[in-house]
Formats: structure tokens, sequence, C-alpha cells
């Protein structure tokens, strides 16, 4: 029995100018939550800044974004030193099943890992909230998280992409999922 949904939200190095292709993007927050799944609270939190290095000055249109600063960013980790804290904190939760909004993190994640040499630190199962969202609706439009947080009457809490408010944000959709029958 899993008891915890593991929910992460990531921001990357980006680019409005197609100067950073897709395939060198790399995370530069990483936000995730622990979700009980037996109360629907979140029991824990972990957020960390990580120092990119195929682009280690971020984009004014990154910056404006994520609200990301390059101070930041600087005086963080690099990404193997995060992985590292971020897998002591996964492991100290016993049983859980990572989670994000739509599958974009999963291969960010696979991606960074790849690139840096890293062991990727979750199972094989991932949970596309997005996709269990249009799912719940009964609807095959795909939401945004802001999107689907209107949509329920909720409010956005935070600054939209950033990682941990995102993660805090998507784990309030889920649980309203979780204890709310669709009527």
């Amino acid at each position: 029995m899993n008891h915890y949904f593991l929910i992460i939200d990531l921001e990357a190095t980006c680019c409005n100018q197609r100067s950073i292709p897709r395939h060198e993007m790399e995370i530069i927050e990483i936000g995730a939550v622990m979700l009980n799944r037996q109360t629907w609270e979140i029991d824990a939190e972990f957020q960390q800044f990580i120092k990119p290095v195929t682009n280690p000055l971020l984009t004014d249109f990154c910056t404006n974004l994520t609200s990301i600063s390059q101070a930041q960013v600087d005086v963080a980790p690099h990404f193997a030193e995060a992985m590292s804290k971020l897998t002591v904190w996964m492991n100290s939760y016993p049983h859980y099943i990572f989670c994000s909004w739509g599958n974009y993190d999963k291969t960010q994640f696979l991606q960074d890992c790849k690139f840096h040499h890293v062991p990727y630190p979750f199972g094989a199962e991932h949970r596309n909230i997005k996709e269990e969202f249009s799912e719940y609706l009964g609807v095959s439009h795909k939401f945004g998280m802001s999107q689907a947080l209107q949509h329920l009457g909720m409010e956005l809490k935070g600054i939209h992409h950033r990682g941990i408010d995102d993660a805090r944000n998507i784990a309030a959709i889920y649980r309203y999922m979780q204890t709310t029958k669709r009527s």
C-alpha cells in the first residue's frame, strides 16, 4: 500500500527566443510535497534551487516567468548534490508514488539524470495528474494547472511557475479530486 503521493513540480532554464533547445534545458528548482493518502494533508515539503551548467546564465524570460533570480541559482548546489538531498528526503517517507502535472517533470528528470550521470531515483510508476484531472471531469480537454484551479473555483496560492508553490497547488487539486465525488 502506498501511503503518499509525492507531487513534484520542476522549473528549468528556458527562453522565448529558442536559444535554449529543449534537450539543453536544465532543472533550476525542485518543489515537492508529500501528500498523505489517509489525511489528504501535506505532511512534508522539499524545495531546492539547482545551479545550471549548460546555460548558467538565466534568461530574462526565465527569471520573469519563474521569479527565480540569478543569485539564487548561483549559490545553489549542482544537480547531483540536489538529487542526493531529494533522495534522502524522499526515502524518509515510505511507499510513495511520483506524481506531476503532465509528463514534463518525469521527462526532465530522466534527461537531467542521464546528462549528470545520476541514477533516476523514482520507481517505474508515475501518475500524470493532468490526465487524471481530465478523466475526473470526463472531458478530453487538457487543463493547465492554473486553469484547473480556476475550473474548481480554487485560488492559485503563491507564485505560478515556482516549483514549491505549484507543487502545493497541484496537491490541492489532487486532494479535491480524491475527496469529492463528481456528480
